[in-house]
């Protein structure tokens, strides 16, 4: 009798009948995009039917009672369900395909038609070799993608969940994890890089070259002095970019991070407000107003008195940087 059900028959089943299939890896579906599913199905019906198996369940006092487990086309089965129709065309598979070819199948149909976010992609291959056993060799073999492509992919879930829900939900790609990934062992950095390419919009270039950079500071930071490392921290907070002090044997470099024009004007903006405030006792001139020398025409003007010399000031003077 299972094998009348198996083979590439098309059967009409009522939508009531069929269960969802457990091993689905997709977790989210767009609703306005079910919403236009909905509609077509109305106008045109289902055009590809769903992949079920069919199970025969022994009921007391009723006799035997027929249920389906989907395993392929949830989202044809919500859209269905939302337009009112009560029946779909289905391909029954054998009811003996095991749950791995269920996830395997069902990995399958999103990968084609490229339903599956990176992280529902990467939780089903992490089924896949949880539970399953399978190597990333094999996974790569059965959907189609290289075993490269599998590891990679599994190493996104090593991100904060904050960062895993903001790639699931498209507010960064793919490729922005890349870099994220490269900070794993420094997760303040990581998080103010994450930060930078929400707020910044940051491209997945700048965000890789931000985090080589810090990824290169640990042979660097111990060339700087305390006092150092307080003010570059100190201009980073001011300026609100990353900034980097590289020392040498006479004075040095200061380096400032942007990523666009409206982040150079707001540099500018802050320094140029720096220099407008400099205060009367810094040592800078403060030229005599012409009315002060009319009101007062016989007083001889005072000769200046220098600046007084601090070398540890002077040290870390921003005039001994160049950017």
């Amino acid at each position: 009798m299972a094998a009348a059900y198996q083979g590439d028959s098309i059967f009409w089943v009522e939508v009531d009948r069929i269960k969802p299939n457990p091993f689905q890896p997709r977790k989210v579906f767009d609703e306005a995009a079910l919403a236009s599913l909905a509609e077509s199905i109305r106008q045109y019906g289902v055009l590809q039917p769903l992949t079920v198996t069919r199970k025969e369940i022994e009921r007391p006092g009723e006799g035997i009672y027929v249920e389906y487990e989907l395993i392929a086309g949830e989202r044809r089965l919500r859209a269905a369900k939302l337009a009112g129709i009560l029946q779909v065309p289905v391909v029954i598979r054998s009811g003996e395909d095991d749950d791995r070819m269920k996830l395997e199948i069902a990995i399958i149909e999103n990968l084609q038609r490229e339903d599956l976010n990176p992280i529902d992609r990467a939780k089903a291959f992490q089924r896949l070799t949880n539970e399953f056993g399978l190597k990333h060799i094999d996974i790569g073999k059965r959907v189609g993608k290289s075993r490269e492509y599998v590891s990679n992919s599994l190493r996104i879930l090593a991100l904060p969940e904050d960062m895993q829900d903001a790639l699931a939900s498209g507010n960064i790609s793919e490729g922005h994890t890349r870099p994220l990934l490269m900070l794993m062992d420094r997760t303040a950095e990581q998080k103010t890089l994450f930060q930078e390419i929400l707020t910044r919009k940051l491209t997945v270039r700048d965000s890789e070259q931000v985090a080589r950079r810090i990824a290169t500071e640990r042979a660097r930071k111990p060339d700087l002095t305390p006092e150092l490392l307080l003010l570059e921290r100190e201009l980073t907070e001011r300026l609100g970019t990353r900034v980097r002090i590289e020392k040498k044997d006479q004075g040095g470099k200061l380096l400032i991070d942007f990523f666009s024009v409206d982040d150079l004007a707001h540099i500018r903006s802050v320094l140029s407000r720096g220099e407008s405030s400099v205060p009367a006792d810094s040592g800078s001139p403060i030229p005599a107003s012409p009315e002060a020398s009319d009101a007062n025409p016989g007083v001889p003007e005072t000769e200046e008195a220098p600046a007084k010399e601090n070398p540890g000031d002077d040290l870390y003077s921003i005039r001994n940087f160049s950017v």
